[in-house]
């Protein structure tokens, strides 16, 4: 039993004073849009932001895979970054025919071009059914916990969104269980690309200037969204902005940032920077190594590479910060102290929430008590050594462990369709609530649409991938683990990666749709060898998740709930969720910083471009751009630096002014920025913006895009610096 304090009438007040001295200040949180403090803002900001504005601003952003992006015209022409369009243009493109060494140019929205599989929606509705999914999971345990609440999500938007393909439901937990809300969206299937620049003017400065600043990259991109086979009618949008940014002036982001983990007990902390950070990143730094090994090897290789290259050489690079910043002692004293004061006054109110509980009895009045949530902090110290037993496992031979990063068969799309279909088979014959969650009634379109994309595979790099897979798996699990007999039997990982590799058709996206139509009868026939390997081993990796849901997940929800509802009692509203993926506004100013092992500049510009350029890779400027250069501004503004509250997934999120106008999109952040996933400090945190500006010269000065200039109204002569609105 923990101690409790008694609580008098002052102490309650000082703990009340406290609470909201420990609740966000200044332009710390990742909002969501239905409780977004617009007056906080207004106040910290100088600016006259009001529910109109942020309703624009919600329905004019978009969501775009793991990216963000925004509209910018009423003919469905959205901004994002170019590293969120890189999996289409290497779909589009062949080892003859690269568009990310050409960049895409089409002259006319006739010569736009699908993106395989992508798809793009934008939230329209957000509705709190915290009490029906918490209520489904009361008094069960374990995964029959997990699965309750689960299924009563999938019921909810199957009851909400039915059948209509234009329209995408999804029930989404924030607060780390402490309030679910049924997010509608507004869904586009067939999404174009409008343009993306040469990929080294995206790039520039490659992985060494990867989550730095100064940068001087054109990271953005333009898709299209289509509807009917004729661009969609989008009259909410943003209004496009070319003129200077000016130092000092309100910018707010919009958009879906990935994952923080502020809301974790230390406990859990400890078990991210003991175990799950330790092993996502060795292993991720093989997989690099491996890839870049390949890429040398020739042209074609470097072409097929570059993708997944970039992406491991992104995970790595982040989590590379957020282990410097679990083992900055004065960080994380900082956190640690947040946490007992966070402790400290929720026991005060829980005793004075229980005195008042056991007189309302007295008084024959039926009341609940704080205090009966119990201890979740101790509740989640208990689960911390099953984590760290079961992590490994889990991680690598399920994933979803919500924790990390490491991937099954190392990213592997072959691997994946062989997963979906297998399970898909299996799961569509029971009944919806009581299948995986990710096979739901609700959520088999998005699988469908995966699976049935027709997307570009090159062996080589499959065997990579599955080869440095099974390898790991079996270095970290050991030879003798059954999960690694199962995994390999007599085989090694080299072998049995090229057996699988060679002999599978799932390239080709008609067996994958036959497959998948033809349910169990023809999965268990198919004589593929890597639909048979995964029926092999899945039995295995389905017990390695029930163990996990039974012993971690489930019991860490609870205590997540439970931690919520302190978390409630003690902040109020005055508390915003961990980022899940899902739309947040956050907001800050156009400013450096002067912090030793971090000064910063606001600005970069096409000058300082030319001046870092060596002409040597990865500081060698792209071919169109620099044969450009005598037509480009060289004071024109090509990056800039904001104290927005951003991370990982906030890619390609809109910049907006306190008028509405986007005048940029971030697509970075600096390394010290990364320690965001656990907390935000004002002192090192900038967000890295490409602005408008540098758009707009890309596409008039160096690609010629003359219609879209047009269409973004952009065709005046080149604008003055504006004044900051202060």
């Amino acid at each position: 039993m923990r101690h409790m304090l008694f609580a008098s009438a002052a102490v309650l007040a000082f703990a009340a004073a406290s609470a909201a001295a420990s609740s966000a200040k200044a332009e710390e949180g990742m909002w969501t849009y239905d409780n977004f403090p617009i007056a906080r803002a207004n106040q910290t900001l100088g600016t006259n932001i009001d529910q109109a504005w942020l309703d624009r601003v919600r329905l004019s952003s978009v969501k775009f895979g793991g990216c963000s992006a925004g509209v910018i015209s009423a003919e469905g022409l959205v901004m994002t970054n170019n590293h969120c369009v890189s999996s289409c243009v290497a779909n589009l493109s062949t080892p003859q025919l690269q568009y990310n060494e050409t960049g895409f140019t089409p002259k006319s929205r006739e010569e736009e071009l699908q993106c395989p599989g992508a798809s793009a929606e934008i939230l329209t509705d957000i509705t709190d059914v915290t009490e029906r999914v918490q209520k489904a999971g009361a008094g069960l345990d374990g995964q029959a916990y997990t699965q309750a609440r689960e299924a009563e999500a999938g019921r909810i938007e199957t009851e909400n969104c039915g059948d209509d393909a234009k329209i995408r439901c999804q029930v989404v937990s924030l607060y780390r269980g402490g309030q679910f809300k049924l997010y509608k969206f507004r869904k586009y299937s067939d999404v174009r690309l409008a343009w993306a620049p040469e990929d080294r003017a995206a790039t520039f400065g490659g992985d060494l200037d990867n989550f730095s600043f100064p940068r001087f990259a054109i990271d953005a991109a333009f898709i299209r969204l289509y509807e009917d086979g004729k661009p969609a009618a989008t009259p909410t949008h943003f209004t496009w902005n070319p003129n200077k940014p000016t130092e000092g002036e309100p910018v707010f982001v919009t958009g879906n940032p990935g994952s923080t983990q502020r809301l974790l007990t230390q406990a859990q902390l400890m078990t991210i920077r003991d175990v799950v950070l330790p092993l996502d990143q060795l292993i991720a730094s093989e997989l690099r190594g491996r890839l870049i090994r390949y890429s040398e090897e020739g042209e074609d290789q470097a072409f097929i590479a570059m993708d997944p290259l970039s992406g491991v050489e992104n995970t790595y690079k982040r989590g590379r910060g957020r282990m410097a910043a679990l083992i900055d002692a004065s960080f994380m004293a900082t956190k640690a102290e947040a946490e007992s004061d966070f402790r400290s006054e929720y026991e005060i109110l829980a005793v004075g929430e229980d005195a008042r509980a056991t007189a309302d009895a007295a008084n024959g009045v039926k009341t609940e008590s704080i205090a009966d949530l119990g201890d979740p902090w101790a509740a989640l110290a208990e689960v911390q050594p099953i984590a760290r037993e079961l992590y490994a496992p889990m991680a690598l031979l399920e994933g979803g462990t919500g924790m990390g990063t490491t991937s099954v068969a190392g990213g592997s799309p072959l691997f994946q369709w062989a997963r979906a279909i297998v399970r898909g088979a299996q799961e569509r014959a029971k009944p919806s609530d009581q299948r995986l969650a990710e096979f739901a009634d609700s959520r088999l379109p998005g699988v469908q649409s995966g699976l049935f994309a027709a997307r570009p595979t090159y062996p080589e790099l499959e065997q990579i991938r599955l080869e440095w897979w099974l390898s790991k798996t079996r270095e970290w699990l050991t030879v003798d683990s059954p999960h690694v007999r199962t995994l390999l039997g007599k085989e090694s990982p080299e072998g049995l990666s090229a057996r699988l590799i060679e002999g599978t058709k799932l390239a080709d996206p008609a067996v994958r749709r036959a497959l998948w139509e033809g349910g169990l009868p023809a999965v268990q026939a198919s004589t593929d060898p890597l639909i048979q390997y995964v029926l092999a081993i899945d039995a295995d990796a389905r017990a390695v998740r029930t163990e996990w849901e039974n012993r971690v997940q489930a019991p860490t929800d609870r205590a997540s709930e439970q931690l919520s509802a302190a978390r409630f009692a003690v902040f109020g509203d005055a508390v915003y969720p961990d980022a899940t993926g899902t739309l947040r506004l956050t907001y800050g100013r156009v400013e450096g910083t002067d912090v030793p092992g971090q000064r910063i500049p606001a600005f970069t510009t096409f000058a300082g471009l030319w001046d870092r350029a060596t002409g040597a890779e990865p500081f060698n400027v792209a071919p169109k751009l620099l044969a450009a250069k005598d037509r480009i501004d060289p004071n024109a503004v090509m990056n800039m630096a904001v104290s927005s509250d951003t991370i990982g997934g906030s890619s390609g999120s809109p910049a907006v002014n306190a008028k509405g106008e986007i005048i940029g999109a971030n697509f970075d952040s600096t390394v010290l920025t990364q320690r965001n996933a656990y907390g935000y400090d004002r002192n090192v945190n900038r967000s890295v913006i490409v602005t408008t500006q540098a758009v707009t010269t890309a596409l008039r000065d160096v690609y010629g895009m003359d219609h879209l200039i047009a269409e973004l109204g952009a065709d005046a002569p080149k604008a003055a610096p504006r004044r900051a609105r202060r």
